[in-house]
């Protein structure tokens, strides 16, 4: 126990000068006075015990983030306090908010926080109240505000997802109108092998040169060709079919170029024919071959959508964490490439209005995190760029190591800058520079929240016309729950 207090003193403070002179026994009855040597007095997380009260001396006050402690008070005010001070909210778990040490001996007015709740209670209970409503009404407004933000954020997906889902959709129903009607055709080629119209080894001549077409198509997919070699190529096999009386030498042109075919390829489908009896002739095989080759490409249209359909979802499913607990180890990378695939395919990309440009240090490890929650991140920041650049420009995407236990995620666009007198304000809760109605000031205060307070990281901007760039430091590893939540919003705002 420390030296008993004096009213007399505790009325010289700026908190306790209007305080009755029986408030002032009653905390002094309750209170003592104690001496801190230069060191720590509280410790940010621990079990807040006490309530205290500056009288002489000077105190520090630091919030962690990024793993390191960084200061938010000096100061040698008498009567500033510190420590349990909300402990008279009902349900609370009452932990130090903050950590608080001393630069020299200072002596301290220390309240037990039982006792403090107790006199808080007692001599002002209308300001309990109104306090007690003011955070829990705040936590509330919060909670609520977090749901908002996930259901918007799902509305996003899922109109990002559908509008993205309509093309391979579409092009898997075309493919299949088209493999029908292909199919039709074939089968009057098979009444043709029925007549007896080919002979055994004209046959097994077609066949054999329809399975090596079949392989060529399956080659084209990674044989790229600019449009002016096409061009050239389409021209070449429409002048080769036309000169050897091919019918419909130039409708057939774009599909053997499309497979892979050139004339050196015809030069030997004829020179096959020709080996075999005439029951075969150049006008047949090549007709047989239009409708394999057909075939071919439409099941690889069927294929490629299909692939393409299941990737939006397997990106739609990571993006949504929906496979993941809320706390997961995960690659950064993956998180920031199905933000981008799933929410602004469409926008961004090589040959997208928004060219994206990725710098990225494949060296930097898996982090434990929030995977959800960054992915929220990218996609405000993201989504604020395409804003900003009116959907074009150039969206620029750095990842890098930040000393031994952090990583740097740098998102830049090309846009005009944020004015330099609004700049400190843009992670205020409910600022906006977007007209009434298209923005509610939310998104970069949430993205705050979830990058220093959920993942003890940090998150800045530096923006000049011309190159924004905000950048999130993420530690390699996050704090971890210590039980399951609601929501990282709801955690969040605690």
């Amino acid at each position: 126990m420390g030296q008993h207090c004096m009213p007399d003193e505790l009325k010289t403070l700026f908190l306790f000068e209007k305080l009755s002179d029986e408030q002032l026994q009653t905390l002094c009855d309750n209170g003592h006075i104690a001496t801190f040597e230069a060191g720590p007095v509280v410790i940010e997380g621990e079990p807040a015990t006490c309530f205290y009260v500056l009288l002489d001396g000077e105190l520090v006050m630091s919030k962690r983030s990024g793993g390191v402690d960084v200061e938010t008070t000096r100061t040698s005010q008498r009567g500033v306090y510190c420590g349990a001070w909300s402990a008279y909210i009902p349900n609370e778990e009452q932990v130090y908010q903050a950590s608080v040490r001393v630069t020299k001996p200072s002596r301290f007015f220390v309240l037990d926080a039982e006792a403090f709740a107790q006199f808080m209670k007692t001599e002002f209970p209308m300001a309990v109240h109104l306090l007690e409503g003011h955070m829990v009404g705040g936590r509330r407004q919060s909670q609520i505000i977090g749901q908002r933000q996930k259901l918007l954020a799902l509305g996003t997906i899922t109109a990002g997802l559908t509008h993205q889902l309509n093309n391979p959709a579409a092009a898997t129903a075309r493919a299949v109108a088209d493999l029908r009607e292909g199919v039709g055709k074939m089968r009057h080629k098979l009444s043709m092998l029925a007549d007896g119209k080919f002979s055994p080894e004209a046959l097994r001549t077609l066949v054999r040169i329809q399975d090596e077409v079949a392989e060529q198509v399956a080659k084209s997919k990674v044989q790229e060709l600019s449009a002016l070699e096409t061009s050239d190529r389409e021209d070449q096999v429409g002048d080769w079919l036309e000169d050897h009386g091919i019918a419909s030498a130039w409708d057939y042109a774009p599909t053997f170029v499309e497979a892979g075919l050139d004339v050196d390829w015809l030069e030997r489908i004829e020179a096959s024919i020709d080996s075999v009896d005439c029951s075969a002739t150049l006008q047949s095989a090549i007709g047989w071959l239009k409708y394999t080759i057909d075939t071919e490409l439409r099941m690889n249209e069927i294929a490629d959508a299909s692939e393409r359909i299941s990737g939006l979802l397997a990106g739609a499913k990571k993006y949504s964490q929906m496979d993941r607990a809320e706390y997961q180890v995960a690659n950064v990378h993956e998180l920031l490439h199905s933000t981008l695939k799933t929410l602004f395919g469409d926008k961004v990309g090589a040959d997208k209005p928004i060219k994206l440009v990725k710098e990225w240090d494949k060296s930097i490890p898996e982090i434990a995190c929030y995977p959800g929650g960054l992915n929220e991140v990218w996609d405000v920041i993201i989504n604020n760029a395409i804003q900003a650049m009116k959907g074009r420009g150039t969206l620029t995407i750095r990842t890098a190591r930040q000393g031994d236990d952090r990583i740097r995620v740098e998102i830049c666009d090309d846009g005009p800058g944020i004015p330099e007198e609004i700049i400190d304000r843009i992670f205020t809760a409910f600022f906006t520079t977007k007209p009434f109605g298209e923005g509610d000031g939310l998104g970069l205060d949430l993205a705050r929240r979830i990058i220093v307070e959920k993942h003890q990281g940090d998150i800045r901007v530096d923006s000049e016309p011309g190159n924004t760039r905000f950048t999130i430091l993420l530690p390699l590893v996050a704090s971890a729950p210590v039980a399951v939540t609601p929501g990282e919003l709801s955690t969040a705002a605690e």
